[in-house]
Parts: structure tokens; C-alpha cells; sequence
């Protein structure tokens, strides 16, 4: 993602569970903080929790730049770069105060809880996904 002027911003709070012994956030720890930006994201834009809704995660991708050390403030953008079916292919850019600290890519599948199998996106969530992308 080059260019996140109309990505979806999440103002994330840094634990002290996050900080690994170098005083640094640890790597797993971006994984959770993408998590974080999903969920707000599903709630705030799509209108729904993901709690609430059967999805899993498919594919996992973080390039890290810099750590992000303890008193940082961070920040996620996040955009929905392309919509499949079933599937949501994500961008993020985690940035400590301002700076990059890492960018990541995931895809989110849509499930049938009951049988597993993949499912469609709701024609609601398009237009909502799409009218949050223009």
C-alpha cells in the first residue's frame, strides 16, 4: 500500500504484555494489532462484529520495517485492495508515531459455520465495503 490518504485509520493502545525483554512490541505482536484493525473495521464499516460472523484467516503477510518501541503511539490503516467472492484481500501500514513500521497483506474468508465451507460476501457488505473505498 503506497498511498493510505483513504485507508481506514485504528489508534491502537500498547500493552505491557506487547513489550518483549529488548523493550520493543514483539513481532507476533502486529499480528494482534492487525486483528485490532479488522475488527473495527467489520463493526465500523461493514457493520457487524466479527464475532458475530464466520470468518477465518487464509493468508498472513507482515514486511517490518522498524520495531515499535514501548511508549510509541500506533496507528493501523488498513484497505480492502480487492474484494473475491468469499474473500477480502486487506493492505495495512502500522506506523509508531508516525513513522512505518511495518506493512502487512491478509485475506479474510467468509464461512459457513455450520458446514465449513466458504461463502459469499452479502451484497450489503459490498456496497458498504465499496462506498468506504471511494
Amino acid at each position: 500500500m503506497n498511498d493510505d490518504s483513504d485507508a481506514y485509520d485504528v489508534e491502537i493502545d500498547v500493552r505491557l504484555r506487547d513489550v518483549d525483554f529488548m523493550g520493543h512490541v514483539n513481532n507476533a505482536v502486529y499480528a494482534t494489532y492487525l486483528e485490532e484493525a479488522r475488527e473495527a473495521y467489520f463493526q465500523d464499516v461493514v457493520g457487524v462484529s466479527m464475532t458475530d460472523v464466520g470468518t477465518v484467516l487464509a493468508t498472513l503477510e507482515i514486511d517490518y520495517a522498524r520495531p515499535i518501541e514501548a511508549d510509541e503511539t500506533v496507528t493501523v490503516a488498513l484497505t480492502v485492495s480487492e474484494l473475491g467472492t468469499s474473500s477480502l484481500h486487506l493492505e495495512y501500514v502500522v506506523r509508531a508515531d508516525g513513522e512505518r513500521a511495518a506493512t502487512a497483506r491478509t485475506v479474510q474468508v467468509l464461512v459457513d459455520r455450520e458446514t465449513g465451507e466458504s461463502r459469499p460476501i452479502p451484497d450489503e457488505w459490498r456496497a458498504r465495503i465499496d462506498a468506504a473505498r471511494d
